[in-house]
């Protein structure tokens, strides 16, 4: 029992270290706090620390992770949404639409085709992996275990595909960020003359972080983080009651849904919009996540399959670089543009300012922030559409 109660602590505690290190070492940045979330909890699992099968204390852990998990995404997801300004939209560049647009047709004929392709080498419930894939390839990784967990995909399938994105994608960032940007200026227009830029929209992303964990514990901001902390759990109780009202128990796709619709609704209120430090509180739930999900890694589940999984992740990431790199082409949009676009789709928000950064194009800032936020609201919705397509195939 002393090693659950151990175990439950490092749950709670991980993300006050992960945190620690992000603010100090220059590298956390690079590496993401999420990849470190995952670390840890792998390592808990290789090391044998978590009780599980016959174990003393086991069937108390795996309770305790039930419900850490069915609690984490849930709250973290309002939280993560309600800094949002999905007004930006009208604020943005001419052909943001459209990369956005061409970005999530990209993914989804990637994935639809890859399903088609892979379909037959043995992976686990897999019309449901790949509804994961679109999630965190338009919205980001809290859409991608909002659909894992609402859809009841096995948690070593999400830690392995999570850990197989990471694993694709990471090359592709350090790429662009290296400069290979200059080789899509060249292929693709180098200038936009219809980009107009508003300076005070530039500043203000740039001086504000999504990942800045400072000054969280002040009174003035602990305070009203605690507020959307109740706002968010409110939200999540309407949620249980509707899927309690339509269905008689609770369904997590009913409650996702749900709780990311209302959260988008409250993210046009400029009282909950500015409420401070709220996407940040919401990683914290999210990391907590990530430790638990990853500590319940099987290394034996390693197997032919599984590498089949890692082909079709890399083959969704680069038909969707591709198709979405000749539909710019075809349209005539800027590569930097195009670069901040995709980068926004696959990875998010949080990504945007060092790649618009290391790029030296401040102009495109904006664009690729609208992208990320609209990916956020649309990538759960896309993940389940897909899954309703994919299973009835």
């Amino acid at each position: 029992m002393t090693n659950v109660i151990i175990i439950s602590l490092i749950y709670i505690l991980a993300p006050f270290l992960i945190i620690t290190l992000f603010k100090r070492f220059v590298w956390m940045k690079k590496v993401g706090t999420i990849m470190i979330a995952y670390a840890i909890g792998i390592a808990l699992a290789l090391f044998g620390l978590v009780p599980t099968g016959e174990a003393e204390g086991a069937e108390t852990m795996a309770a305790i992770q039930k419900w850490i998990m069915n609690l984490a995404v849930p709250i973290a997801i309002p939280l993560m949404l309600f800094n949002s300004d999905f007004k930006l939209w009208t604020k943005s560049l001419p052909k943001t639409f459209f990369v956005l647009v061409a970005g999530v047709i990209s993914v989804l004929v990637a994935v639809i085709a890859g399903f088609f392709i892979f379909r037959d080498s043995g992976i686990k419930d897999f019309a449901n992996v790949a509804s994961m894939l679109v999630g965190i390839y338009t919205g980001g990784t809290m859409n991608f275990f909002a659909i894992g967990q609402s859809l009841g995909v096995d948690n070593n399938m999400i830690v392995i595909t999570q850990t197989f994105e990471m694993i694709v994608t990471f090359p592709l960032i350090v790429f662009f960020i290296g400069g290979g940007y200059r080789i899509f200026r060249k292929l693709l227009p180098s200038n936009d003359e219809s980009i107009v830029v508003d300076e005070n929209l530039v500043k203000n992303y740039e001086n504000n972080d999504f990942e800045n964990y400072d000054g969280m514990l002040k009174k003035g901001i602990f305070s009203k983080m605690m507020l959307a902390l109740l706002i968010s759990v409110g939200m999540l109780a309407i949620g249980a009651g509707l899927s309690l009202l339509l269905t008689g128990k609770l369904m997590e796709l009913i409650v996702i849904l749900t709780i990311t619709t209302l959260a988008i609704i409250a993210s046009f209120s400029s009282k909950i919009r500015n409420l401070p430090k709220t996407f940040e509180l919401g990683m914290f739930f999210i990391l907590i996540f990530s430790v638990v999900v990853s500590s319940q890694f099987d290394i034996y589940s390693i197997n032919t399959s599984i590498m089949s999984l890692l082909y079709f992740v890399l083959f969704v990431m680069i038909v969707s670089v591709v198709l979405h790199f000749i539909l710019s082409k075809l349209f005539k949009v800027g590569g930097d543009l195009f670069i901040v676009g995709h980068v926004a789709l696959l990875c998010s928000p949080p990504f945007i300012p060092p790649v618009v950064g290391a790029m030296g194009n401040k102009k495109v800032l904006i664009s690729g922030i609208v992208i990320g936020l609209v990916g956020y609201a649309v990538g759960t919705y896309l993940g389940f559409g897909l899954s309703l397509l994919l299973n009835s195939l």
